[in-house]
C-alpha cells in the first residue's frame, strides 16, 4: 500500500552548493515560520562549528506541509569526511534532490553522493542552484550532470529526471533557465509529482530501521528511522534485531515517540508506514538496528558504513603546563568523552591502547577528526594528539596497501605548474587537466591519502587563496613509497619560563615564530618554524645583562615581527611524527614527544642506527 500524504526526500550536494540555504527557503515558503519571525540564516546548521565554517556535519531532519502532503526533508553533509552520514540517511527516503552549483557544476562529492543514491535506485530531481550568479552556465552544467549520470550507469528512468533552475538565496525556482521564477512552487510540485509515496504493509508486523542516532542529555539516545511496515505506538513491546549481528535480540518498550514538524519534534501516540519517527527511552539502540514486533523479528538489510582511513592518538596532556587551563584532564574524562561520541558518530572508531592514558581514534579524514577535537576543546577538555596517520591494510599476498584519494583541483592557470610539482612530490599521479573557463584550470589526481596530510595550508598559500581542492576516497592501492612531509625543521624552546622581547628578537632571524612576548613556554616546546631543515633549540626567555652604560629601556627599540598564530587545522598539518599538539580550551601548543633534549638526541640516534 502507498501512503500518498507523505513524501520522504534527502537533499544531497557537494559542499557549499546551497543545500542548507535551499532548505531554509522551503521552510519559509511552506509557512513553518510566521511572516514576522526572526529566522537565523542556515537555520538547519545548528552546531557552532557548522555555523562558523559554513558546512553541514550532521544530517538534520525537518518536515513541511504542502498541499496537504507532509514532506520529510533530510539535509545531508557534502564533505566526503561525513560520507557515513549520507550513506545511511538515504535508506530513509524515497528520492533525492541533487543540488548543483550553476557555475561550479558537478564536483567530486556530487559524484560520491549521487552514486550512493543511484545504487539504491532512488529517483533524482536535479536542482541547478545559484543561477543568479553572473558567471552561471546552466546549460553546460545540465550536460555535465547528464554525463555524470551516464558515468555512474544510471538506468533509463533515472536519466529521464526533471531539472529545476533555482536561486535558493532569492527564494525562486523555475522549470527552465531562461525564465525567472517567483517562488519555490515549481520545486514543491516536482517533489509531489516525481518522488514516489512511501510503500509498506500496514497490516504486517512493525519494522523500523534506525538510520540516525541523536543524543540528548535528558533522555539519552534517540533513534531516528522510517516506519517500513506496520505501525509503531507508545508502550508497544518491540525487539531490536540487526542484519549484521544475528545474535542480537533484545526486548524493549517504546516510551516516547515523535514526528518532525518544521524544526520541532512533536510527540505522537502512533505513526504509520512512511513516517519518519524519533524514538527515545531505549538505551541500547544503534544505527542499523531494526525495531520489530516480537512475533516477526526480521531485520532490514543495511549496508555497512565505510571504514575509517586515518587515525591519531588522543592522550592525557603531560606537559609542564598540564592541568592549568582545562576542566577535564584525566584519562577517565577523555575516555568517557570519546566513547560517548560513538553514540552519534558511526564513522568513528575508538580503541584503547596498551598505555591507559592514550586512545587510538580513527575517522574518515582530517576534517572529521579536527571537528571532534574542536568540540572537545570548547567543552573544557585538555589533552594532546599525535600526527594523523593513514590506516594501512595488506592484501592476500601480504603486500602493503594504502588508501588512495581522487583529488579535483581548480586553480588559476598561473599556479597550475607549482601545484602539479608539489603533488607529484607527494606521490600524486596526474589523471587529467583541462580549462574550465574564467582563467581556471581543473586538475585531477590520484594521490595517497597521506600525501594530502599537511598539504591544504600549503596549497592555499601557493594559489594565493584562490584554489579549490576537493577529494574523495577512491580505493586501497599498493603502497607508493616514502613521502618527505616537511622541508623545514622546528624552533624549540631551550628552557621553561616566560618569553621576553630580547630573546625573541634574536630568535626571529632563524625562522617564523609562533609565540609573542610574555607567553609561557617550556623546554621541548616548539615555538616556531626554522627556515632550514633541521631543528634548533633557542633560549627565548633570556634577558640582556645590564651594564652601567646600557639601561634596560634600550630594549624598547627592538622591533618584533608579529607571531604566526596557527589555527587547529594548521597546527595538525604542521606537526611532525616526533611531535604532539597540546590542546587546551585557551591555547594550542606544539611540543616534541620527548621534551628533554639529551633523551631526544639519543632516541633519534637509536632510530637511525
Amino acid at each position: 500500500m502507498k501512503r500518498e500524504d507523505v513524501r520522504n526526500i534527502a537533499i544531497i550536494a557537494h559542499v557549499d552548493h546551497g543545500k542548507t540555504t535551499l532548505v531554509d527557503e522551503l521552510l519559509k515558503q511552506s509557512g513553518v515560520f510566521r511572516s514576522n519571525q526572526e529566522v537565523a540564516e542556515r537555520v538547519m546548521d545548528s552546531g557552532d562549528i557548522e555555523r562558523e565554517r559554513g558546512i553541514t556535519i550532521l544530517s538534520k531532519n525537518t518536515a513541511i506541509t504542502y498541499k496537504n502532503t507532509k514532506i520529510n526533508i533530510i539535509d545531508t553533509p557534502g564533505h566526503a569526511d561525513f560520507g557515513g552520514e549520507v550513506e545511511r540517511v538515504l535508506k530513509m527516503v524515497n528520492g533525492v534532490v541533487l543540488v548543483v552549483d550553476a557555475f561550479e557544476g558537478a564536483m567530486p562529492q556530487t559524484k560520491f553522493v549521487l552514486k550512493k543514491a543511484l545504487e539504491l535506485e532512488l529517483p533524482v530531481i536535479v536542482c541547478i542552484n545559484k543561477i543568479d550568479r553572473p558567471e552561471a552556465r546552466p546549460d553546460e552544467v545540465v550536460d555535465e550532470v547528464l554525463e555524470l549520470f551516464i558515468d555512474l550507469d544510471a538506468n533509463e528512468e533515472q536519466l529521464d529526471c526533471p531539472f529545476i533552475f533555482a536561486s535558493a538565496k532569492e527564494g525562486v525556482a523555475s522549470y527552465n533557465a531562461e525564465e525567472a521564477g517567483t517562488d519555490m512552487v515549481p520545486l514543491f510540485d516536482t517533489i509531489l509529482d516525481y518522488i514516489p509515496a512511501p510503500e509498506g504493509d500496514p497490516e504486517a508486523g512493525t519494522q523500523v530501521l534506525i538510520s540516525t542516532i541523536d543524543y540528548n542529555e535528558y533522555v539519552g539516545r534517540i533513534g531516528i528511522g522510517k516506519v517500513d511496515n506496520g505501525a509503531v505506538r507508545i508502550n508497544q513491546d518491540m525487539v531490536i534485531v540487526n542484519h549484521h549481528d544475528p545474535s542480537k535480540m533484545e526486548k524493549v518498550k517504546i516510551s516516547k515517540l515523535y514526528e518532525f514538524d518544521g524544526l520541532q519534534k512533536v510527540e505522537v501516540k502512533e505513526a504509520g508506514i512512511g513516517s519518519i519517527v524519533a524514538i527515545s527511552g531505549i538505551a541500547d539502540i544503534h544505527i542499523g538496528d531494526t525495531l520489530c514486533s516480537p512475533e516477526n523479528p526480521i531485520p532490514i538489510p543495511f549496508q555497512k558504513i565505510s571504514e575509517p582511513t586515518i587515525s591519531m592518538h588522543f592522550m592525557v596532556n603531560d606537559s609542564p603546563l598540564a592541568g592549568q587551563e582545562g576542566k577535564f584532564v584525566t584519562s577517565r574524562h577523555i575516555r568517557e568523552r570519546l566513547f560517548s561520541e560513538l553514540n552519534s558518530d558511526v564513522s568513528l572508531r575508538v580503541e584503547e591502547t596498551e598505555n591507559t592514558d592514550s586512545f587510538k581514534v580513527s575517522g574518515r579524514g582530517e576534517l572529521h577528526l579536527s571537528v571532534l577535537i574542536e568540540n572537545m576543546r570548547r567543552e573544557g577538555y585538555e589533552f594532546a594528539v599525535s600526527k594523523a596517520e593513514v590506516i594501512y591494510r595488506t592484501d592476500e599476498r601480504n603486500k602493503k596497501l594504502e588508501p588512495m584519494e581522487r583529488a579535483y583541483i581548480d586553480v588559476p592557470e598561473e599556479f597550475a605548474g607549482s601545484v602539479i610539482e608539489k603533488l607529484s612530490n607527494r606521490k600524486g599521479e596526474l589523471q587529467g587537466m583541462g580549462s574550465i573557463g574564467g582563467g581556471f584550470t581543473r586538475l585531477e589526481f590520484i594521490i595517497p591519502s597521506r600525501g594530502l596530510i599537511g598539504y591544504r595550508g600549503e596549497f592555499l598559500t601557493d594559489t594565493k587563496g584562490n584554489g579549490i581542492l576537493n577529494t574523495v576516497f577512491e580505493e586501497y592501492g599498493p603502497y607508493k613509497g616514502d613521502i618527505a612531509y616537511r622541508k623545514q625543521g622546528s624552533l624549540i624552546a631551550f628552557e621553561s619560563g616566560e618569553t621576553v622581547t630580547y630573546g625573541l628578537f634574536s630568535a626571529q632571524e632563524r625562522g617564523t615564530l609562533f609565540v609573542g612576548p610574555g607567553e609561557k613556554v617550556y623546554a621541548g616546546m616548539v615555538i616556531g618554524q626554522n627556515g632550514k631543515a633541521e631543528d634548533i633549540e633557542l633560549n627565548v626567555c633570556k634577558t640582556k645583562h645590564l651594564t652601567n652604560t646600557r639601561s634596560s629601556s634600550a630594549d624598547d627599540a627592538l622591533k618584533l615581527v608579529p607571531p604566526k598564530r596557527l589555527s587547529l587545522e594548521e597546527a595538525l598539518e604542521f606537526i611532525d611524527t616526533d611531535e604532539l599538539l597540546e590542546i587546551t580550551p585557551k591555547n594550542l601548543r606544539i611540543r616534541k614527544k620527548i621534551l628533554d633534549s639529551t633523551q631526544r638526541f639519543r632516541a633519534k640516534k637509536n632510530s637511525q642506527g
